[in-house]
């Protein structure tokens, strides 16, 4: 492949925040470029008229329907819910050959029969689920060369199975509480009741507890032998992600042999951060493409923290960093500075090995 190919990009439904970031994230990538993104809403309007910061960034406009997709290198769609699963059988009939990244919900999961029972609706096209890979990058990277259609995680699926899943590939069983609170953003741009200022401001409120539509995603992700229960709930700011899972080790487990699980499972792990011995903090991993991981142990009591970027790692970066390995690019290219995250994971290897033998 020619380093100096800059490869061409569709988005799909790029109205929403998430559509946002991922067009903030595609103007500087130094090897992709959005060509085409749609609005049905917006449609004929330039893209700052959904976006004001991009005003004078881009003279890119919304069109209503996608535009020269055969020609593109990967197709993006940052839609609801249910709209994937009617708009790539269309695609694939008019001749689009390119790689795929599909933020929706409609081809995370292998079963079909998920989608009845956890969001209420027949599955339109079952036969297109064997062609998606579920795109976790720091668990199933490198992906098989077939993998050309990546199902982008869930937000909260994300953080609670980089969370967890050192755990999980370590011991017989997992038994996982989680409790994690989540920012206005990512109950999307439509306004709603439970999303109003007046009544998200100052206040917390569980919902959907342990019948989250992200949790068979974890589970998938963890494998049979793990249970984890999940309460989610809404936090009083715009966007972010943190929680915190609470697990029993089995007796010959302590904080050194966690931390090498940890160390063992994201060493390679281009997005993750790892803080052992500290929970991390939600701020620091606002407007990164990071998922940061923190533990403190005691006995065999484990509590693992997780913070992350719903509209990032959440959602917009990981479908870039999903876009990236596809394409054969770097996986952190337009994430992370050339050259810097060589020097942060061993700065933080090494800082993580002090602390576990300190």
């Amino acid at each position: 492949m020619s380093t100096s190919k800059r490869h061409r990009i569709t988005l799909l439904h790029g109205a929403s925040y998430v559509g946002g970031e991922i067009i903030r994230l595609l103007l500087r990538h130094p090897r992709a470029g959005l060509t085409s993104v749609t609005s049905r809403t917006f449609a004929g309007e330039p893209v700052w008229k959904a976006h004001p910061a991009l005003r004078e960034q881009t003279g890119l406009t919304f069109s209503e329907h996608a535009q020269d997709v055969g020609d593109a290198d990967a197709l993006l769609i940052a839609a609801e819910h249910g709209r994937s699963a009617q708009i790539l059988p269309p695609l694939l009939e008019g001749g689009f050959e390119g790689a795929v990244v599909d933020l929706t919900a409609d081809f995370r999961y292998e079963d079909p029969a998920l989608y009845d029972e956890w969001f209420d609706y027949e599955h339109p096209a079952p036969e297109l689920l064997g062609r998606f890979q579920y795109g976790l990058p720091e668990v199933h990277a490198p992906y098989p060369d077939e993998a050309r259609w990546i199902a982008n995680p869930g937000c909260f699926a994300t953080g609670l199975a980089l969370a967890l899943h050192p755990l999980a590939a370590n011991t017989a069983s997992l038994d996982a509480s989680v409790t994690a609170l989540t920012g206005a953003s990512g109950s999307g741009a439509t306004p709603k009741a439970a999303t109003h200022y007046p009544t998200r401001d100052g206040n917390v409120r569980a919902y959907k507890v342990m019948a989250h539509q992200h949790l068979p995603e974890v589970e998938q992700v963890l494998g049979d032998s793990a249970n984890v229960t999940f309460a989610p709930a809404s936090g009083p700011w715009t966007r972010g992600i943190w929680g915190t899972a609470h697990v029993r080790l089995p007796g010959e487990a302590g904080a050194k042999t966690v931390a090498d699980w940890y160390d063992d499972a994201y060493t390679e792990g281009a997005c993750v951060r790892l803080s052992p011995g500290a929970l991390p903090e939600m701020r620091a991993s606002v407007d990164t493409p990071f998922c940061d991981v923190g533990w403190q142990t005691q006995g065999d009591r484990l509590v693992v923290g997780f913070a992350l970027d719903n509209l990032l790692k959440g959602a917009a970066s990981q479908a870039v960093q999903n876009m990236n390995l596809v394409l054969g690019l770097p996986e952190t290219a337009g994430l992370v500075p050339p050259g810097e995250r060589a020097f942060a994971e061993s700065a933080a290897r090494n800082e993580r090995r002090e602390e576990a033998f300190s």
